[in-house]
C-alpha cells in the first residue's frame, strides 16, 4: 500500500485546518505530497450572479480571487514546513469536483475536516444521508474524514 499522494479540500473552517494538520502528520511520516484544494460551490456562484444581477462568468472570477487570497492565508498560518505540493481554486459541486481531483491526481487518500463551513452535521447528511451511495462510488480512493476537536498530533 503506498501513500504518496493526499487530497485535502478545505473550507477555511477549523475543521478543515484540523484534517490539514492531520496531512501533514501523515505526509511527514510516508514523505508524501499534499494537494490543497478549495471548491467554490457552483450554485452559490449562480445565486450570487442572480442577486447582484451580475453575470456568473464575473461572479465566478471574484469569488475565485478571494479563495486564492484565502487560501494563501491558510498557507501562511499553516504550512510553516512547506508540505503543500500544489494548491487549487475550483467551481463546481462539491463532492463531485473533488472526486475528479482525486481521480487526476491519482490520489491515495482524501483527508477532510468533519464539519464544513456550512455547519455541524452537513457531513453527516453527506455520507450517511440519501445520497451515500452515489458519494462513495465517486470517490476513487480512501476518505479519512478528521472530527474538529483531535487530540493533538
Amino acid at each position: 500500500m503506498k501513500l504518496e499522494k493526499l487530497l485535502v479540500p478545505v473550507d477555511f473552517s477549523r475543521s478543515s485546518e484540523m484534517a490539514f494538520r492531520y496531512a501533514k502528520f501523515l505526509a511527514e511520516r510516508f514523505s508524501a505530497a499534499i494537494y490543497l484544494i478549495h471548491i467554490v460551490d457552483k450554485r452559490y456562484v449562480e445565486r450570487i450572479a442572480e442577486l447582484n444581477s451580475e453575470s456568473e462568468d464575473t461572479v465566478r472570477r471574484k469569488l475565485c480571487f478571494q479563495a486564492k487570497e484565502k487560501l494563501d492565508n491558510f498557507l501562511s498560518h499553516n504550512d510553516s514546513e512547506g508540505r503543500v505540493a500544489e494548491r487549487m481554486v475550483a467551481v463546481g459541486v462539491i463532492f463531485q469536483t473533488i472526486a475528479l481531483r482525486a481521480q487526476a491526481l491519482d490520489a491515495d487518500l482524501i483527508v477532510m475536516g468533519g464539519h464544513g463551513r456550512v455547519g455541524n452535521g452537513q457531513i453527516d447528511k453527506i455520507f450517511f444521508g440519501s445520497a451515500a451511495e452515489r458519494v462513495v462510488r465517486l470517490l476513487p480512493c480512501p476518505v479519512l474524514c478528521v472530527p474538529q476537536e483531535v487530540a493533538n498530533i
